[in-house]
Order: C-alpha cells, then sequence, then structure tokens
C-alpha cells in the first residue's frame, strides 16, 4: 500500500500546498467582501441615508438563511452527498451572486423612498444580497475544511489549517485598511465592487483546483481496499447534542465570537467619533486583530499542539476580551493610543481561543462526527452574527444617539460596549466550566496534541 500511495498528487509537498493555496484565496476574497462595509457605516449614513437600525438588519442578514432555513446545515449534507468540487462550485457561485446583488441595491437603488417590510428598498436588497453571500461563505469555510482534511491526511493537516485561516485574515485586514480611502477615491460602492472582482477570481481559482481535486480521486479509487469516508447522518446528531463538550464548545464559540466579528462592524465608527481617529486610517486599526491573527494563530497553534493547556488557553483569551471591552466602555477614556493598543490585544485573544477551540473539538468527538459537529457549531455561531449585530444597531439607533455631524448620527457606544462586556464575561464562565468538563469527561483538552 506505501508503494502505491506514492503516486497519489497530495504526496508532493508543492501540489497539496498549491492546492491550499488556491483554494485559500477563494476565502480570502470570501473574508475581504464580508467585512468590507463594516468601516463604512458613517458613509452609508451620510451618502445613502441608511441609520444604525438599518446597518444592524444588513450586518445580521449574513446569518438570516443560515439560521431561520438551516442553509449551513444543509450545506453539510450537500458536502457529504455531492463532493468537495460540486459544492465549492456552488458556494462560491452563491458568494458571487450574493455580492452583485448587494452591489447593485447600493448603486442603482440608492435614494429610493420605497419600502420593503418596514426597511428602504435598497436596504433590504442590498441585505438580501448579503444573506446569500452569507450562505456561500460559510458553506465554503465548511468545504475547505473538508478539503485541507482529505489533501493533508496523514501529513500537515493542523499546520494548514491554521496557514488558511491566517490566510484568509488577510482578507479582512485588506478590507479594513482600503475600504474608507477607496470609497473617499471614487465611489462609496466602489470597495464592494473591489470584492465582487476578487471573488470572481476566486470562482476561477475553485474551477482550477476542481481540476486537480478530480485527478486525486481518480488515484484513491484506483487503490485497493481505499477505506471510504463516514458520511454525514442524523443519527450522529443525537449523541452530539447529547455530549456537554459540544454545547460548551458552541457557547463558547458563539460568545466569544460574537465580541469580536460583530463589534468589528462598529469599530471603525467608535474609533473616529470617540477618540479622535482619522476615518482613513481607523479600518487599518480595525483590522489589526485579524492581521495579529495571521501571524499568532499558527504559532499558538504550534504552542497548544506541542504544550497542551487548550482548555486553560480558552479561558485566557475571554479573560482578555473582558478587558478589552470594559475599557472601551468607560466614557472618559478617549485617548486613541490606548484604543489602538486594545485592538492589538483583541487580536492575541483572537488568535488564543480559535487556536485551541477548534483543535478541542476533534477531541471531543471521534472523527465520523468531526463534520456533523462542526456544521452544528458553525449553526449556533450564526445565531449570533445574526442576533448581536442586529440587537446593537437598534439600541443605537434607539439610545445613543447624541447629535449630528455632516449629515450622520453621532453616538455614544457606552451601552453598546457595556453589552459587549457582559457577553464576553459569560465567554469567560462558559470556558471555565468546560475546563471543569474537561476534568470530569477526560476529554484530554489540557494535554498536548502530539504525543511524545
Amino acid at each position: 500500500m506505501e508503494v502505491q500511495n506514492q503516486g497519489r498528487l497530495n504526496d508532493s509537498r508543492a501540489m497539496r500546498w498549491g492546492a491550499l493555496a488556491i483554494v485559500a484565496f477563494t476565502m480570502m476574497a470570501a473574508y475581504y467582501v464580508n467585512d468590507v462595509v463594516a468601516p463604512l457605516k458613517t458613509m452609508l449614513e451620510a451618502d445613502l441615508g441608511w441609520n444604525s437600525s438599518e446597518f444592524g438588519f444588513f450586518t445580521g442578514a449574513y446569518s438570516f438563511l443560515n439560521v431561520f432555513f438551516l442553509m449551513l446545515i444543509w450545506g453539510g449534507l450537500i458536502l457529504d452527498r455531492f463532493g468537495i468540487r460540486f459544492t465549492g462550485k456552488l458556494a462560491t457561485i452563491l458568494m458571487v451572486l450574493g455580492t452583485g446583488l448587494e452591489y447593485y441595491a447600493m448603486t442603482n437603488m440608492a435614494g429610493t423612498t420605497d419600502t420593503i417590510m418596514g426597511y428602504k428598498e435598497s436596504v433590504f436588497v442590498a441585505s438580501a444580497g448579503y444573506s446569500i453571500f452569507g450562505v456561500g461563505a460559510e458553506v465554503a469555510g465548511i468545504t475547505v475544511t473538508k478539503m485541507i482534511a482529505k489533501w493533508f491526511r496523514g501529513k500537515e493537516m493542523a499546520t494548514a489549517m491554521g496557514v488558511q485561516v491566517a490566510l484568509a485574515r488577510v482578507g479582512s485586514q485588506a478590507a479594513y485598511g482600503v475600504s474608507i480611502p477607496l470609497a473617499r477615491a471614487y465611489e462609496i460602492t466602489t470597495p464592494v465592487l473591489l470584492g465582487l472582482i476578487c471573488l470572481v477570481g476566486g470562482l476561477i481559482a475553485f474551477f482550477a483546483f476542481s481540476v486537480l481535486d478530480k485527478k486525486l480521486d481518480r488515484q484513491i479509487e484506483a487503490e485497493v481496499n481505499n477505506e471510504s469516508e463516514e458520511k454525514f447522518s442524523f443519527k450522529d446528531v443525537k449523541y452530539i447534542l447529547s455530549n456537554p463538550g459540544f454545547w460548551l464548545i458552541a457557547l463558547l464559540c458563539v460568545l466569544f465570537y460574537s465580541c469580536v466579528f460583530p463589534f468589528q462592524k462598529f469599530a471603525s465608527e467608535l474609533m473616529i467619533s470617540k477618540y479622535g481617529i482619522d476615518e482613513s486610517v481607523a479600518g487599518f486599526f480595525v483590522g489589526l486583530p485579524a492581521l495579529g491573527a495571521l501571524f499568532l494563530t499558527p504559532v499558538f497553534g504550534g504552542m497548544v499542539d506541542k504544550k497542551g493547556k487548550a482548555a486553560s488557553i480558552m479561558m485566557l483569551g475571554a479573560a482578555m476580551l473582558i478587558g478589552v471591552h470594559f475599557i472601551y466602555s468607560l466614557p472618559f477614556i478617549t485617548n486613541s493610543f490606548i484604543a489602538i493598543v486594545l485592538m492589538i490585544v483583541l487580536g492575541i485573544a483572537f488568535s488564543l481561543v480559535p487556536s485551541a477551540m477548534w483543535p478541542s473539538v476533534a477531541k471531543i468527538f471521534p472523527a465520523h462526527q468531526l463534520g456533523t459537529a462542526y456544521a452544528l457549531i458553525f449553526f449556533i455561531q450564526n445565531i449570533g452574527f445574526w442576533g448581536i449585530p442586529t440587537l446593537i444597531g437598534a439600541v443605537l439607533n434607539n439610545y445613543c444617539v447624541i447629535g449630528k455631524v455632516d449629515g450622520a448620527n453621532l453616538y455614544d457606544y457606552t451601552l453598546p460596549m457595556c453589552i459587549f462586556t457582559g457577553i464576553a464575561v459569560l465567554s469567560l464562565l462558559v470556558a471555565f466550566a468546560l475546563k471543569i468538563a474537561d476534568k470530569k469527561f477526560g476529554y484530554k483538552l489540557e494535554e498536548a496534541n502530539i504525543q511524545k
């Protein structure tokens, strides 16, 4: 068998890492589009007439279809039934179509007074496009994870996953860095158009990857006694949902990430209005957590592999998150240097928790349940991605308006930051409960992944 495996495409280091680079580009484009509108909140209010409630509705729309129509779960079923190539192409096409609809709404429908379900027509249609994009982006994320497991099985799988996540953060950092300058230099929708172009390139890249993946499948099928993969089964759901570790990981995931990604959607405006940071660089500083994750996530992942202490690391990251949001909530601290330092600390926490959390899932569940477990965790995570931005937008619009500047509302972010602080406290309590459960049920989260 060993001799037969020498001919596999993924036995070549250059080929497997090259395949990863191709799909990583697609995910970089997805992360760029996901974050590119966030720094434009104030400009959307001034130029397109949006308010904070509408911006929160738009931001939460990313997860609407995934949460209320279970599209993420269906995406997992399609992935296991039809494979990586079909699902990846479908997901990327959805991202292109959704972003195209979002761009159309912001350009051709801007200024219309018609409403749909109480929201401006342009806001509603842009939100629908963003929701379609969200389905594609989440399904693409699961697909790429399965692609790495396939191409790197028995090789540098953990490293490859860390690198892919780190590279995706480049897209986020680019979005926060170029969004406002591009909008000021050209049109407010120019950053979205750039993302659409990148996604078309990502679609082409995934078609190119499919050629390689099809060749690898032929090589695998030609081998004797090839083991078939376990498929997603609803019977696995019962066992997963009855595992206390699942609920603790899922709750920690939704609470922790709800303090990061939804916060970043509003953070550019916070930096500009409260800390006096110039709008041309505010997005760059908001993107620092993504930039930090690029370098730190693989480093912390290596530490977990060699030293363990995953549960303790998750507690540390959650505690750091509390400190960040609590200081942001203090109205008398308005120093821009402190605001930037807090973003750096947020970036460290943002690297610590994921580097420990995702490998922990593989310790709690057997291999044949991993796909189901990840899909369910992502589904619960999307509830936070939908609910928290909607909540923050409504709070800002109803309770935090303190004036107007150049046609846009000026907000006091004290109450929203107190909400984020409370969510971070809950994440620490869940992380502590996970550490207790680790001792009780023997998940071995504190043990090193690499056994000596």
